[in-house]
């Protein structure tokens, strides 16, 4: 199986090709990342307008290396997603459908991301594949990222279910207000991970959680976090903040992972999970990705990471999420796509 995909769900264009004999023989991204930094967030318009220019000149790459028309299936993000973006990537792909007669499906991007740490086991062996997750099964995995925190199951039928999500803002999003806080721009994750590499993660205690009964209330929460660091940081003065940074750097992000953490360990004991999965752009943290690893050999499961350049919005995660889900996806009524900006991540 071939298949081709389109990812616009936000504010990076991607284009990519599947192959089930061979993995992923085209993958390309445009990200919009430096042009958003100068307004201190995503534009919704501005990515729309990006997208219109920049994704015909991805598919005319990815067609000058792979011939389209060889390909049992066009792939595209048809949510969640900003909807004036969603709509552009569908608007491409099923123009990509026309013109090569091909079957146009829509992909939710969520199920791309909670599938992705089963790409690396993929490309070890493309041949032993079904088997190789089947003895992965049944999977716990959380997708992180600026606009979600999805903690979920996966059972041996690939049923997915849900068993916390974030209750405010998403784990991403907390990391960037929190840098914003403490005067570093956007995105400004990336470089609140990097002041706290040489910071004191247990000098400032901020909230992680902690005092919510897992069982009563096992959503994710960060907005009392991010109050609390405001209250904080009013109590010094810029030199004191300056002086202090990558320990309150360090504990602000420690806060973070914590809360993804211990959420994740407590469903982790309570049920019979081979493998530990986690995917989006916030998983490409290290911090977070130690504190996983060593809750997966606490726990004795496998642990799979998202491999880095699938952790961000990508449309290869587009194409082995189809591929995943095929025999359950509903090809487009003709080149009919809606697109569901609000899509949950149960929904195919």
């Amino acid at each position: 199986m071939k298949i081709v995909a389109i990812e616009s769900s936000c504010d990076e264009s991607a284009a990519a090709v599947f192959d089930s004999a061979k993995g992923f023989v085209f993958e390309t991204l445009y990200s919009q990342v430096d042009l958003h930094a100068l307004y201190g967030g995503v534009v919704p318009d501005l990515a729309s307008m990006q997208h219109l220019e920049k994704l015909p000149h991805l598919i005319k790459k990815m067609c000058g290396d792979f011939d389209a028309g060889q390909a049992d299936a066009i792939a595209v993000t048809n949510g969640p997603g900003l909807p004036n973006c969603l709509a552009i990537g569908v608007a491409a792909a099923a123009a990509l459908a026309f013109k090569f007669g091909k079957p146009l499906f829509g992909v939710n991007h969520l199920r791309g991301h909670a599938y992705s740490p089963f790409i690396p086991l993929f490309e070890e062996n493309p041949a032993n594949f079904e088997e190789t997750l089947k003895a992965h099964l049944p999977h716990l995995g959380l997708v992180v990222s600026g606009g979600n925190s999805i903690l979920f199951g996966l059972d041996e039928n690939l049923r997915m279910s849900v068993l916390a999500e974030t209750a405010d803002d998403a784990a991403g999003e907390a990391l960037d207000k929190g840098a914003k806080m403490l005067g570093m721009p956007y995105p400004g994750a990336p470089i609140l991970e990097k002041t706290a590499e040489g910071g004191d993660a247990k000098r400032f205690d901020f909230p992680r959680g902690q005092n919510r009964k897992i069982e009563d209330d096992p959503d994710f929460s960060f907005s009392g976090l991010k109050t609390s660091l405001r209250y904080f940081l009013n109590k010094l003065s810029a030199d004191e903040i300056a002086r202090d940074l990558p320990d309150i750097a360090a504990s602000y992000q420690r806060a973070v992972v914590e809360q993804l953490r211990l959420r994740t360990a407590h469903f982790l004991k309570r049920g019979n999970y081979k493998s530990l999965g986690i995917s989006g752009g916030v998983s490409n943290n290290l911090t977070l990705r130690e504190a996983f690893r060593k809750t997966a050999d606490d726990s004795n499961v496998k642990m799979l990471f998202a491999k880095k350049a699938h952790c961000g919005d990508n449309a290869a995660i587009i194409a082995f999420g189809a591929f995943i889900d095929f025999k359950n996806l509903k090809p487009a009524d003709g080149l009919s796509l809606q697109t569901e900006p609000s899509k949950s991540i149960l929904q195919l």
